[in-house]
């Protein structure tokens, strides 16, 4: 919930959703005021000799309204999402208001055209209402794109950016203690998880539809298994299963060492996340990757993507590592 609020514009949102839900209501109630002079049923098309298609009031008046809030909440809503670019914000505002504003115009002019006939075939759409609330439309849509702020607030993101902004300043070493890297199996390998998989998957799904969405989604989820998102920092080894999944916690105080080397999957069981008498290994291929030994004995492996990456992996634990074991060291002898 705290992600969406920090996503979305609150009181652009709440104009989104209010403002058409308002507008439906007022055209609502207008439109029952004029009832008892309108003709039964109502028409909702016209050529050049009158109305065309016709309609019961209740559907004209709540089919309108519900066209009121379709359009508003279509429009308006592109304006909430603070990430979208100011100016798009700004044209998005005007042009929900607008298009309200000329949607009930519209529909204001269509009855306001049939009021005091007894029949709706006589009828014909106000053009003075018409021209009179499309030109406010317009112009208080203008105004509105100008006049709406829609530039980016303070959130807690920027809080936590200028904390670390701040922290980087008073350490400088800090952003050398800490790194980021996808890890990922070699582009061979998905081709054949596709070939092996989700091409039998297509020829199946025409028997058995069920199997064959089934087969697809073993295959994305085997495929989403070689790749891991590994951070290191001050705090620690963290691997996460396709970004999203942890797998590995470690904290910096529990690394004895970390050493760079090359390493075969099968030797720690095989691809993907293993964990077997003390030893964890996520090892999305063989090839680069960093042994880390704990201080409880046990020791685990993380590929490392490239040599140069697997190496500055491994620099940057063993350094967190011994600054870790240091203060607790200095905490010892304090205390």
């Amino acid at each position: 919930m705290g992600k969406f609020r920090d996503a979305v514009d609150a009181k652009a949102l709440r104009f989104a959703v209010g403002f058409p839900v308002v507008l439906a209501g007022a055209f609502v109630f207008c439109a029952h005021l004029l009832r008892p002079s309108l003709p039964e049923p109502l028409a909702v098309s016209w050529t050049d000799d009158g109305g065309a298609s016709f309609a019961p009031f209740t559907a004209y008046a709540w089919g309108g309204a519900l066209i009121i809030v379709a359009a508003g909440w279509l429009v308006l809503s592109q304006a909430v999402p603070v990430s979208r670019p100011v100016v798009m914000r700004r044209i998005m505002m005007g042009a929900g208001l607008f298009l309200c504003l000329f949607v009930t115009s519209v529909l204001a002019a269509g009855l306001v055209g049939q009021s005091g006939l007894a029949d709706a075939r006589e009828s014909r759409v106000d053009v003075t209402v018409l021209a009179l609330g499309s030109g406010a439309a317009l112009s208080l849509g203008v105004i509105m794109g100008f006049v709406f702020k829609a530039d980016r607030r303070w959130s807690p993101d920027d809080d936590r950016a200028f904390e670390l902004a701040i922290a980087r300043e008073l350490d400088p070493d800090l952003a050398r203690d800490s790194i980021r890297l996808w890890v990922h199996a070699r582009s061979s390998v998905f081709v054949m998880i596709a070939v092996a998989v989700l091409f039998p998957a297509a020829l199946i799904v025409i028997a058995l539809p069920w199997l064959g969405a089934f087969l697809a989604a073993l295959a994305v989820v085997a495929a989403a298994f070689l790749c891991a998102r590994v951070k290191a920092d001050r705090s620690g080894l963290r691997v996460l299963v396709a970004g999203i999944l942890p797998v590995m916690d470690v904290p910096a105080a529990a690394i004895s060492a970390a050493s760079a080397s090359e390493v075969k999957a099968a030797d720690y069981g095989g691809w993907g996340y293993r964990n077997h008498s003390g030893t964890a290994a996520m090892l999305v291929s063989s090839g680069p990757a960093v042994v880390v030994r704990k201080t409880d004995g046990h020791s685990l492996a993380v590929s490392g993507g490239s040599p140069a990456s697997a190496a500055r992996l491994a620099e940057v634990l063993t350094r967190v590592a011994a600054r870790a074991h240091g203060g607790a060291s200095g905490v010892e002898q304090d205390s």
